[in-house]
């Protein structure tokens, strides 16, 4: 579609066809198809992030939105700010790239459920998650399971728990770097950081 005359990216049949394939082909429709919910579901289908190429109003579109985000976590970026506020979209966002916690509303942030999905799918989602969040131990906990390098982003209390410093060195030794002092210097921990 990118090499296509006006009249071809004009042409509903054609991009609709093209967008099938490949939702990124949106990207060089015709503004009026741009705008067209038939098309921008279909392109969202194959590519989540073809929602950036539409206008606000199908930015908006709770469908389109979920279809996306479905897709590509990282679509909930380009959602209006409703949705990006709507429980279920966030979900469906980070069940698909836990960092999309990120483009959530600040009060989803500090949803234990929302956060524990994030960190489940992508450790390091910690990071984005409300402050008291990242001082739960269940959630730092399943956070450092998925990637250990997810410590950094605990509360200083946690980063001094032998549990959850030991499942994050686990996982990655060079983790013990954002341990506590004292678990830097641990005997155990430093062997399980070296591999042995």
């Amino acid at each position: 579609l990118e090499y296509c005359d006006d009249t071809l990216k004009a042409d509903r049949e054609i991009v609709f066809e093209a967008v099938r394939s490949q939702g990124q082909a949106l990207g060089y429709a015709s503004h009026l198809l741009k705008t067209d919910r038939e098309i921008v579901l279909e392109a969202v289908k194959s590519s989540g992030v073809a929602l950036s190429y539409t206008d606000d109003n199908l930015k908006a579109n709770r469908e389109i939105v979920l279809e996306a985000v479905e897709q590509d976590g990282f679509a909930l970026y380009h959602a209006s700010d409703n949705l990006k506020a709507d429980r279920e979209v966030v979900i469906k966002a980070v069940r698909n790239q836990g960092m999309a916690l990120d483009y959530a509303e600040d009060s989803l942030k500090a949803d234990r459920e929302i956060v524990l999905e994030a960190v489940r799918n992508q450790g390091k989602a910690l990071g984005y998650a409300a402050e008291k969040l990242r001082a739960n131990r269940e959630v730092v906990l399943e956070a450092v399971q998925q990637n250990g390098w997810a410590l950094e982003y605990a509360d200083d209390g946690l980063k001094a728990d032998r549990k959850i410093v030991l499942e994050a060195v686990k996982n990655s030794g060079w983790s013990l770097r954002y341990a506590s002092e004292e678990f830097q210097e641990d005997d155990e921990l430093l062997k399980f950081a070296q591999g042995f």
